[in-house]
């Protein structure tokens, strides 16, 4: 790997992510603690719409940048609904298909897009 290649792990939107990730794992170890896991939760949700903004911004967009921020949504959600399923134990084979769900739907948004030559969060205007 050249060292400007590298540089894109190093992008406004891609330390985004990566304080995304902590932010989301610190949540998720302590669930228990509602005020911790909310305002962790809160703010990795909130940087999620932050980081497309800044990509676009600084022309920092990246397929590896569009990589982390779908595998951090996909994660994040997955590791929630696997916290409700525990707090709301009746209701955990919902849970279980909801992650279902959750990836086959992306996954197969992925496929599509790359099938049309499409990146998935493309946006037609017009």
């Amino acid at each position: 790997m050249s060292s400007s290649s590298s540089e894109i792990f190093f992008w406004y939107p891609n330390l985004i992510g990566y304080a995304r990730v902590i932010l989301a794992i610190i949540s998720f170890c302590l669930y228990e603690d509602p005020i911790i896991f909310f305002w962790c939760y809160f703010i990795s949700f909130t940087l999620d719409a932050a980081d497309g903004h800044v990509a676009r911004l600084f022309n920092q967009c990246s397929r590896f940048g569009a990589v982390l921020d779908m595998v951090t949504d996909r994660f994040a959600t997955a590791c929630l609904v696997v916290i409700l399923s525990h707090l709301y134990y009746p209701f955990r084979h919902i849970c279980m298909l909801l992650i279902i769900l959750d990836l086959s739907s992306h996954w197969l948004r992925v496929v599509a897009s790359l099938l049309v030559g499409e990146g998935h969060k493309k946006i037609k205007t017009g």
